[in-house]
């Protein structure tokens, strides 16, 4: 009977990992619609105002499920500063990478953006003084090296802003390590309406200060109809990746989902040929491979030696 149980249970853990995974495959695949929409908006809306949509909608739609969890105020006070820096640090981020998809390809953008996994891995290794052995910091600069491949020629076309997607990069990775210091106790769909409440608070901020500047990344505008439905489509395809995401890792482990990530370069290279007729070229290619692959070889990395310490303290007793 115990042996039966047993398989049921690891027949279910099966499951919830397929099931895991092909939500994480769908929100990989539909994430770079998030970037198309915010391109195709750009030309006409401000990068903070996109910005602060995104993080308007996303308010409204998390509303309701944290309503119904009951986990509206399920945080705790004394880290109000840093539920402020998780959401001025994801202020960074969007607001670097959407401005950046105003002159850059969006799979030029994401392959740069990319290694965000490089820069956790060395933060980590600074203030969480996680263990980083010469392995993965030489997949660090392999994958900066890839970076730079993809930078090179995009510098040459558009000039300072190709370097947007590394702040971006380096926004999020932050946001992570911050994330990793209140998350322990904290409600996952709680933070997420946290975070989009500051972020909004942040970027009305923003530009309350522009308005009137004639600047094009923080002076509002009154959207057009198409514009207006642009914008929508950043908060719907947001929204939706996002969540199929939260129930992905709930469903199986993040060591198990983590390589996924790198399809998004590939739906987002198919997105930009079919709206904008963009591909990359040889070289930008040859960056985005080493990317990806440098990529892979440190969350492979990681999972081999996370293992092994598991495994290491019941060694003696065997």
């Amino acid at each position: 009977m115990t042996d039966l149980s047993a398989k049921a249970a690891a027949g279910r853990k099966g499951n919830d990992i397929s099931f895991g995974l092909g939500l994480m495959v769908i929100a990989v695949l539909i994430s770079p619609l998030i970037d198309i929409f915010a391109k195709l908006a750009i030309t006409t809306v401000p990068s903070a105002e996109i910005t602060a949509v995104r993080f308007v909608l996303q308010v409204i739609f998390i509303l309701p499920i944290v309503i119904v969890r009951g986990t509206l105020f399920d945080l705790t006070w004394k880290k109000t500063g840093l539920h402020m820096l998780r959401g001025g640090l994801l202020v960074v981020t969007m607001l670097s990478f959407i401005t950046t998809l105003k002159a850059m390809e969006v799979a030029d953008a994401i392959a740069i953006f990319f290694v965000e996994p490089i820069i956790l891995t060395i933060l980590g290794s600074i203030f969480l003084k996680e263990t980083i052995g010469w392995r993965r910091y030489t997949a660090c600069a392999v994958g900066f090296m890839g970076a730079l491949l993809v930078i090179q020629p995009s510098m040459q076309e558009v000039g300072w802003i190709a370097l947007l997607p590394i702040v971006s990069a380096f926004g999020l990775a932050v946001f992570l390590l911050v994330t990793r210091l209140v998350a322990q106790n904290e409600d996952p769909w709680s933070m997420q309406f946290h975070a989009g409440i500051w972020g909004a608070v942040f970027c009305g901020i923003l530009l309350y200060i522009g308005e009137g500047t004639g600047s094009e990344i923080f002076d509002p505008v009154v959207p057009d109809t198409t514009a207006g439905l642009y914008l929508l489509g950043v908060g719907v395809t947001a929204t939706i990746s996002g969540v199929l995401g939260v129930y992905a890792y709930r469903a199986a482990p993040a060591s198990v989902l983590a390589p996924l990530q790198y399809l998004e370069i590939v739906s987002a290279t198919i997105f930009g040929w079919l709206v904008f007729g963009d591909l990359p070229d040889a070289l930008k290619w040859l960056g985005i491979a080493i990317i990806i692959a440098s990529g892979l070889y440190i969350i492979w990395r990681e999972r081999r030696v996370n293992k092994t310490a598991s495994i290491a303290p019941v060694s003696p007793a065997i």
